[in-house]
């Protein structure tokens, strides 16, 4: 579902924790490559580096689309899931099926959030709409849908980029492959850094963990062929 038009267009089509997954795959997939580069470079030069640099590009361009018709796919199932919503409490055979089928839609959401009571009223309210509004025809894809896509193609895509700058800019290739693993560990970091003021957590704990935590999936993930 989208927010606002005057939010942010990242945060009105993808929520927090889809965002951090798509950035945190990017940056890990690049540094699998990256971090183990070395080897590359001693062999193969410059060549060797322009094809690792192809590959990584490419690597997380495909993933780039191959979320993107995720994210379509998962819009689509959302709305079936609503429009099967509103089917079953339009044929309820009573008030208390309806409420049943509001609430396993709604529960795994709002359980923590909203005393039993609450629930069971907000319930009845979403109900008396659903049966006021007409059946949806189709969960059909619109414009806003496709961009909703795009963000989340290039949020994989363009993580890559950072890994490239150091080798256009700096001839000694260890010297930039060394700026290139910092940059993307340093961007590991800022991104639980951003993600800490979506929870209690400490901005700067947050990064360093995230900055850890990526190190180690990159290390289990380059012996095993990642």
């Amino acid at each position: 579902m989208t927010r606002s038009r005057s939010t942010p267009v990242m945060e009105r089509f993808l929520d927090p924790a889809t965002s951090l997954a798509e950035v945190i795959f990017g940056l890990i997939m690049t540094l699998t490559f990256t971090l183990s580069a070395g080897v590359v470079i001693d062999d193969e030069g410059r060549e060797g580096v322009r094809q690792m640099l192809v590959a990584v590009i490419g690597c997380n361009v495909a993933w780039g689309i191959i979320d993107a018709a995720l994210y379509l796919v998962n819009v689509s199932f959302d709305r079936g899931r609503l429009r099967r919503l509103g089917y079953s409490v339009r044929h309820a055979g009573d008030e208390a099926s309806a409420l049943a089928s509001v609430a396993g839609t709604l529960d795994d959401v709002l359980e923590g959030a909203i005393e039993p009571a609450e629930r069971e009223h907000l319930y009845s309210r979403v109900a008396a709409y659903l049966r006021s509004k007409p059946a949806a025809e189709s969960v059909g894809l619109g414009k806003d849908d496709y961009v909703g896509a795009f963000t989340s193609f290039w949020l994989v895509a363009l993580t890559s980029a950072p890994a490239a700058l150091p080798f256009l800019v700096i001839d000694d290739l260890h010297t930039a492959l060394r700026v290139s693993n910092a940059i993307l560990l340093a961007l590991l970091f800022l991104t639980g850094y951003w993600s800490a003021k979506y929870t209690l957590g400490s901005p700067w704990k947050v990064g360093l963990g995230f900055l850890v935590g990526g190190a180690l999936l990159v290390a289990i993930a380059i012996p095993l062929g990642g």
